[in-house]
């Protein structure tokens, strides 16, 4: 998955990489070219070429310290701006822009994004299942459970186990690696391929459509997602010592639980896209009929009216929770869940010892798809 977009010249955020995903449609989003402004009201509706004026719904509203003089009846600043999930610095730290946005603008129109965006936990949550909001695809939602009836989801496992432990015994010599480049980047992909026959020296030309696509149809698109999802996993297992130990020999239950958690905390896919059919009340307003609407996955999964400590990593939490993934079968799901698995079996296995290089800390990137661009281990201790 490419992290730089098509972006016309002068357009866009500088010095910002916007990620644009290709594939499946659930993670694709509008132009990030910024949308043309519309005309205030009172003054014959929208600019020509710019989206229609929302009005329910608040738009792009924070306090501007800049405004001088636009003064309230409260004395606060009248005139603000709402910050963007794509604003500047935005890939550094999102869960800024999150919080202000969960906290003072649940609904509020981007025109960077040309779409509304929901960041509760709540209102991205049904937006998710709920028929008002289409054109989307999410892994395990009952359209695309009914899709896949009949993988062999042992032989999965199967092919999941020995990938990963190639994988594994391959960097177990060496005194540094980097787990993104050499084992995230791989397990997804090869996995699929062998799945599907390809065979193991086949790997370094491998398919990432052909295999995939054979294997999960529409959900191919998703190998690419499953790289970060395994890139946020191992990098919050392997930050805690404490969680190394508790999941070095741990049960299949245990080990599920820290994926759900790392998929909450750190989803790999931070933005989705759906449409409104009709008027949708939520948080701060109604969502307009017809309208693009920007779901903040990552948002949703750090609030904190849902989960106590959200940016906590706590594969014990009573609150358990994640919305990347929907609850049905489909064969993208099922090999994200045994790829995590076995991706600790089989690192722990070949190397006892793995712990992050010393003064290594995992740092996540991207805005419309995030997570740790590198890991790097020491395999020896």
């Amino acid at each position: 998955m490419s992290d730089e977009p098509h972006r016309e010249p002068g357009r866009g955020i500088p010095g910002e990489r916007t990620e644009m995903p290709t594939g499946d449609p659930w993670t694709r989003l509008p132009s990030m070219a910024p949308a043309v402004p519309a005309k205030p009201e009172g003054t014959g509706g929208p600019a020509r070429g710019g989206p229609a004026a929302p009005r329910p719904g608040r738009v792009r509203a924070v306090r501007d310290p800049a405004a001088a003089g636009a003064v309230g009846p409260l004395g606060s600043v009248a005139r603000t701006v709402a910050p963007s999930p794509l604003d500047p610095g935005a890939s550094r730290d999102p869960h800024r822009i999150h919080r202000t946005l969960r906290e003072e603008f649940p609904l509020t129109y981007d025109p960077l994004l040309r779409a509304w965006v929901l960041s509760r936990y709540a209102d991205v949550a049904a937006a998710l299942t709920d028929g008002r909001f289409t054109h989307g695809h999410r892994p395990g939602d009952p359209p695309c459970a009914r899709a896949h009836v009949d993988v062999d989801t042992e032989a999965l496992r199967s092919v999941t186990e020995r990938t990963a432990y190639v994988l594994a015994r391959r960097i177990a010599d060496r005194p540094q690696a980097d787990l993104v480049a050499d084992f995230c980047h791989w397990l997804p992909a090869g996995t699929a391929a062998a799945a599907v026959g390809v065979p193991y020296r086949d790997m370094m030309r491998l398919v990432r459509g052909r295999a995939a696509g054979a294997l999960a149809g529409d959900c191919g698109g998703q190998i690419a997602v499953r790289e970060k999802a395994l890139a946020s996993f191992l990098g919050n297992v392997l930050s805690d010592p404490d969680q190394v130990a508790a999941l070095r020999d741990a049960p299949v239950g245990l080990v599920g639980r820290a994926w759900t958690e790392s998929l909450r905390r750190d989803p790999p896919v931070q933005i989705a896209v759906r449409r409104t059919n009709a008027e949708v009340p939520v948080s701060g307003g109604v969502v307009p009929a017809g309208s693009s609407v920007a779901l903040l996955i990552g948002s949703a999964g750090r609030d904190p009216e849902r989960f106590r400590e959200p940016d906590r990593f706590d594969p014990l939490r009573d609150d358990p929770g994640q919305l990347t993934y929907g609850g049905g079968f489909c064969p993208a799901v099922s090999l994200a869940v045994l790829e995590a698995e076995y991706a600790l079996r089989a690192l722990f296995t070949a190397m006892p010892r793995l712990r992050l290089a010393d003064g290594f800390r995992p740092t996540a990137a991207g805005l419309i798809t995030r997570a740790p661009r590198i890991l790097i281990v020491r395999p020896g201790g």
